[in-house]
């Protein structure tokens, strides 16, 4: 016998003669539960508190990871159309690195940041604006440097590379957008302290 399944043909008396078991109303129930979670995970928008200076607050859609696979798990992209003054809007990527970081001293220095915040991913010419500085955000330590970019295609991006530790793990985010150094940094450090990003951060961090 083939290995083929054989589908037999069923009547619609077959589906209404019979009332639904509990097991099959559970099944419906669970399916349509998937189907709810799977729309709001496509359309996945975030909220966050971080009004613009006419009052609005800024809007993040979540995409698709769009770097190629490299040693690291994929992490998460957003894009926010409303950031940056209208000018092109702002694209965030974030992910933790397991184990990557010296669980001593945390991040210690701006080449660290230049190193591990996944700037090269977006493009390999990227030069360091000024020195960066220490920062705190989502419930982690380290630094934050703000850069300049030059994209495959030849335009100009502001971007921002941002190192957190947690003992002998990093989290590294970087933002680029048209809009000023500044801005991108506002956008970005927003999300980052949004409620629902911050609590995918701290599982993403404890995961082993």
């Amino acid at each position: 016998m083939s290995g083929r399944a054989v589908l037999m043909p069923m009547r619609l008396t077959d589906l209404v003669g019979a009332p639904p078991s509990r097991a099959t109303n559970f099944k419906v129930a669970l399916a349509a539960l998937v189907l709810v979670a799977t729309a709001f995970s496509s359309a996945a928008l975030v909220h966050f508190a971080a009004p613009r200076s006419g009052g609005q607050a800024m809007l993040w859609r979540e995409i698709s990871w769009p770097f190629p696979r490299d040693g690291w798990p994929a992490g998460r992209a957003f894009r926010c159309e409303s950031c940056g003054g209208g000018r092109g809007g702002i694209e965030l990527y974030v992910r933790p690195k397991i184990g990557f970081c010296n669980c001593d001293t945390g991040v210690a220095d701006d080449d660290e940041v230049d190193r591990v915040a996944d700037l090269d991913l977006i493009t390999p010419r990227f030069a360091p604006l000024k020195p960066g500085a220490p920062i705190r955000a989502a419930g982690l330590a380290g630094r934050i440097r703000a850069y300049d970019m030059q994209m495959p295609d030849g335009a100009r991006r502001a971007a921002v590379g941002i190192a957190l530790s947690r003992r002998c793990d990093l989290l590294v985010a970087v933002a680029q957008g048209e809009g000023s150094a500044e801005g991108v940094q506002h956008a970005a450090l927003g999300l980052l302290e949004s409620n629902r990003i911050r609590r995918w951060l701290q599982l993403a961090m404890q995961a082993r």
